[in-house]
């Protein structure tokens, strides 16, 4: 699969701040990365991390920048090989892998900007695009939320993009009724490929199902 990006940008009327994106690694080069996105790992090791993203054809990378200066990002790229969500290696199945946006200007709808901007690019509309929301994950003491409260933001969020809860079995997921899986399903998606999704969003009640039919 040609993995085709469309490059849009635009300003934050609130902010002045730049939205833009897919960014390649060879300009993602050129700016500073705020030392106050720490969500993940330490600045430079995700600095790091998003330039190896750009770098991959399924990946992309959308930023938010006062002038030279990272303040917030999105990831896209396909889900890690040890994820249950690799397991059928579907070509048009990726993962929003993360989003942040430093303290100084949560709150103020980047977060949301970055997700609308993202799917400004019409190719998006060819992918099944999932995000793993893991409470612990989420910065609760930094915002003053509770769990729900946290995970209603960030539904409102998410919402912003297309992307919307959607039950499965995931293990990791339903370990806490706060965990939930987001997804998008493009209207370029085949009927198929959906199928195909489902049976990955229930996977262990189709491995039980099997395993019983082959008795």
């Amino acid at each position: 699969m040609e993995h085709l990006k469309t490059y849009n940008s635009k300003k934050h009327q609130a902010t002045n701040v730049i939205i833009e994106g897919p960014v390649p690694s060879s300009t993602l080069e050129n700016y500073i990365f705020h030392h106050d996105l720490t969500s993940f790992r330490p600045a430079s090791k995700q600095f790091q991390a998003l330039l190896d993203i750009a770098g991959l054809p399924d990946g992309r990378i959308i930023i938010a920048r006062t002038e030279d200066t990272i303040i917030g990002y999105v990831t896209y790229l396909y889900p890690d090989p040890l994820e249950r969500w690799s397991t059928f290696q579907m070509e048009n199945l990726i993962e929003l892998g993360a989003i942040e946006v430093i303290p100084e200007y949560r709150g103020s709808g980047i977060a949301s900007s970055l997700l609308k901007l993202s799917m400004m690019d019409p190719f998006m509309e060819n992918y099944i695009i999932i995000s793993t929301e893991y409470y612990w994950h989420w910065d609760l003491k930094g915002t003053n939320l509770s769990i729900w409260e946290y995970r209603k933001v960030m539904e409102k969020m998410m919402a912003s993009g297309g992307l919307l809860p959607a039950p499965t079995d995931d293990p990791e997921i339903i370990s806490h009724p706060a965990n939930c899986l987001m997804v998008r399903i493009g209207s370029h998606v085949t009927e198929d490929a959906i199928q195909q999704f489902e049976t990955l969003r229930f996977l262990k009640r189709h491995q039980i199902r099997s395993f019983r039919e082959g008795l």
